[in-house]
């Protein structure tokens, strides 16, 4: 029988590690709000109440527990940070990237490369080391990832053809490409990004037409810097065809960017699965491959140098899925000088 003592002694024991157990989960309550706060000062976050603040930090929080998980698996190829978007659901993430896929019939596009032997491709290409690809760009809260696209391989077939790596403007694009699918900061396509270019005689540099975020009104008459005769589609579902084009010029590339992992991507190849579900527009600037092997795609995002490898990222190439890694070979596309 325990004896009264013994039982006494067992209830402050219990007590005392209750209590323990209690202070640990403060202090890993308030260790989890100084970073919330030290994180709103360094990405600039204000929120409009103590309401939405205590709903973003509860979302902080589960970003951040479900980036350190998912780094402890040591068998991942790529690896997850707290970011600008860690205070947001991936559904109010998929609601702000700005690729609109057409359900319009779209004419078949000549392929100059068709002819390329794959065997005879460099067998890594990375078009930053050959000053083809301007610094990392940020759209912010505008969803017109497709003009970043656009303008992306634009820059890129600019520099191949005069020699001048230019920074174009992605809001000429944002403003006045209005007659056609696309639709500003609502969304839009990279091949009617490049039919605006070739109608409207080209495209104003980025310091004459400067980037704002926000849908405004058309500055006609804008001087353009550079321009393009036309442009071509990447054969879908076809990564031999892909690597052909991006041995040879920027390309741009649609993904399906909803998941979590890519949300929160820092940096390694990603691989694994992902949707095809296209809603984001980048551009495709090379290939290589891993020590161990693994082959992969180079892209330039448009969310600023605090996602990904500093703006960029690298995806895993050639795997069994004919549509590629997030979908990125389902419609490709280049302008043409």
């Amino acid at each position: 029988m325990v004896t009264s003592k013994a039982f006494l002694l067992a209830i402050l024991g219990c007590a005392s590690l209750c209590s323990s157990v209690l202070a640990a989960r403060e202090l890993s309550d308030a260790a989890m709000v100084e970073r919330h706060e030290n994180w709103m000062v360094e990405y600039g976050r204000v929120y409009k109440d103590a309401a939405e603040k205590a709903r973003r930090f509860q979302v902080f929080k589960d970003n951040v527990a479900f980036v350190e998980s998912f780094n402890t698996n040591k068998n991942n190829k790529f690896w997850l940070g707290v970011n600008q978007f860690a205070d947001l659901t991936t559904e109010e993430f998929k609601a702000n990237k700005g690729f609109k896929p057409t359900a319009e019939k779209v004419p078949t596009t000549g392929f100059k490369y068709e002819n390329l032997s794959v065997s005879a491709l460099p067998t890594a290409v990375d078009w930053r080391t050959k000053g083809a690809v301007t610094p990392i760009k940020n759209q912010g809260q505008c969803g017109c990832c497709w003009a970043f696209s656009a303008v992306a391989a634009m820059e890129g077939i600019v520099k191949l053809s005069t020699g001048n790596l230019i920074s174009l403007s992605e809001q000429e694009l944002v403003d006045c490409d209005t007659h056609s699918m696309d639709e500003g900061c609502e969304g839009g396509w990279m091949d009617s990004a490049f039919e605006f270019v070739i109608k409207n005689g080209g495209l104003a540099t980025e310091s004459n037409y400067p980037y704002k975020a926000v849908d405004g009104k058309c500055k006609g008459g804008s001087k353009s810097a550079a321009t393009i005769k036309g442009h071509e589609d990447v054969p879908v579902n076809n990564e031999a065809a892909l690597m052909k084009a991006v041995a040879n010029q920027p390309v741009s590339v649609a993904v399906d960017a909803s998941d979590r992992t890519f949300m929160l991507y820092s940096g390694g190849v990603m691989t694994g699965s992902c949707g095809t579900e296209l809603d984001h527009g980048i551009a495709a600037i090379g290939y290589g491959m891993e020590s161990d092997g693994t082959k992969y795609w180079i892209l330039k995002n448009s969310w600023g140098t605090t996602w990904g490898e500093k703006g960029f990222l690298r995806m895993e190439k050639d795997i069994t899925d004919k549509r590629g890694m997030c979908g990125l070979a389902m419609k490709p596309s280049y302008p043409t000088e």
